[in-house]
């Protein structure tokens, strides 16, 4: 087992390990009949490397409960919890098949549910790096200038200089090693690990490990050295993980083909918070802000998309998308990728679920893709003129599926279409948006049922209709379904003064 080969990081020092990715499991509808001894054995291993779980002894576990069930029932379901909470899960306490595959994602090493103050950091602000060794992917000009690049993402933000060496002495050795090289820590060959990182200190303190096995590679194909070598050197520079699903910090390694990787506004304030702010960063700031992860109190928040999917709604923005459970009061939020990795793009148009077909349906510009748990059908994505839209019909703007009536209204601009499921044609031409549906103005950005009525939302409004009376019955802000907390609201205010305040 993969995660019986990790140490929880207490000391400067540490090894940091990056695990390679494992399937996604299939969504059912089906019960869910609980998980298996091995899968409840794999997250005990899991909890107590990354979640600060202790097992009880045996013979404690023996004398509270005879069937040996006892830890499911106190600690582990809070430490279920809490790991919920970090990658923005519905909070059961409950070892889910979601949970289960969340677990058995890439990830670092690093506890976390540990947090380093200001003592496990470099104290000084040039730092010195060597690459060792002979086991490069590729030339060595080109790992050379794939470092390079991710050591400049942090010295963008914050005051530090890094100086390649030839010689010995170094601050930071960087190499790359086959299975077991000495450091407590082995590679396990492709398939496995990918890459340890160790904490500031002296000796081994800061140095960069990459698994020699693997498939490396500078696109979209393979691990990229790129992505994995930015996190790591955060570790390095003493750097703990994120919950932030959109910081280069975040434990799971989520690089997505296409995307820019850039450092997101956790991780600047977070390296800000160890060295300060670099000169070079107010300038920084007003060429290229980092990116924000979107946050569910922001009175602006609009919506990309939004959808059922069997018990949840589910809400799309960039890259991101919030999950809302009916029994549950939290909502956390997610990578898109997290649920259907290398499958779905980002900066969706619309979503909605075929019950009927038990199909999902996505849609960005001209093209859409069609989802079975998880998998995409065969010959996907088309041209959404397969569907039968006109050619002057570019992208979908929402769409709003009729379980019992078997039927999907299409919103284009001002204009709205209804498509036969059964049949898998139009019915009929378009019609006007706003004589069909009074009171929604035109265009939208995503419509869905909940709770018997349909909901439209455009811009950072959301209009409550009611499809039998014909009309509007509320307006309130769009991310009202979301229930924001007081105090992650103060948290992003803070966050906002505190960008805004390094800025000129």
């Amino acid at each position: 087992m993969l995660w019986l080969s990790l140490l929880t990081l207490l000391m400067p020092g540490q090894t940091l390990v990056t695990a390679l990715p494992l399937p996604a499991p299939e969504m059912s509808k089906q019960p869910h009949a609980g998980p298996s001894e091995a899968d409840k054995e794999f997250a005990k291993e899991y909890l107590q490397h990354f979640y600060g779980y202790q097992p009880k002894a045996e013979r404690q576990k023996r004398t509270a409960d005879p069937d040996g069930d006892a830890d499911w029932t106190t600690g582990l379901c809070d430490k279920v919890q809490t790991m919920q909470r970090f990658f923005g899960l519905p909070p059961t306490g409950e070892l889910t098949k979601d949970t289960l595959a969340v677990m058995k994602r890439p990830r670092c090493g690093l506890s976390d549910v540990e947090r380093f103050g200001e003592t496990i950091r470099w104290k000084k602000t040039t730092l010195s790096y060597r690459i060792a060794g002979h086991k490069f992917p590729t030339s060595a000009s080109k790992v050379n200038r794939t470092f390079r690049a991710a050591w400049k993402l942090w010295s963008s933000v914050a005051p530090l200089k890094f100086r390649k060496r030839n010689r010995r002495e170094a601050d930071i050795v960087i190499s790359f090693h086959n299975g077991d090289h000495k450091d407590g820590s082995p590679f396990d060959g492709q398939g496995g690990i990918l890459a340890h990182a160790f904490l500031p200190g002296s000796g081994i303190g800061g140095d960069v490990h990459f698994d020699a096995d693997e498939d490396w590679s500078f696109n979209s194909t393979g691990f990229n050295l790129f992505a994995v070598a930015a996190h790591e050197f955060g570790h390095a520079l003493g750097l703990p993980h994120s919950s932030d699903p959109g910081a280069i910090m975040y434990p799971a390694y989520s690089f997505a083909p296409n995307y820019e990787l850039q450092l997101s506004f956790r991780d600047v304030k977070d390296v800000q918070h160890l060295y300060g702010i670099s000169p070079n960063f107010p300038s920084l700031v007003l060429k290229k802000p980092p990116p924000r992860t979107p946050d569910k109190c922001d009175p602006d928040l609009s919506f990309d998309a939004v959808t059922e999917l069997q018990q949840e709604v589910l809400f799309f923005k960039d890259r991101f998308m919030w999950r809302k459970h009916p029994q549950f009061e939290e909502t956390g939020i997610t990578l898109i990728s997290s649920l259907w990795p290398d499958t779905v793009p980002s900066h969706l148009d619309a979503v909605y679920e075929n019950v009927g077909r038990n199909v999902l349906t996505f849609f960005k510009g001209h093209q859409y893709w069609e989802l079975r748990q998880l998998k995409m059908e065969e010959g996907f994505p088309r041209n959404i003129s397969d569907l039968g839209f006109p050619s002057r019909i570019q992208s979908v703007d929402a769409a709003l599926h009729f379980r019992n009536d078997r039927y999907t209204v299409f919103f284009t601009g001002n204009e709205c279409w209804r498509y036969d499921e059964q049949q898998k044609m139009m019915d009929g031409s378009a019609m006007l948006t706003e004589q069909q549906w009074p009171g929604i103005p035109a265009p939208i950005d995503a419509a869905v049922f909940i709770e018997g009525f349909v909901h439209f939302f455009k811009g950072n409004l959301n209009y409550k209709y009611d499809s039998n009376l014909k009309r509007v019955v509320s307006i309130s802000p769009a991310n009202e379904l979301l229930e924001c907390e007081k105090e992650e609201d103060n948290e992003t205010v803070t966050g906002r003064r505190e960008m805004k305040e390094s800025s000129p």
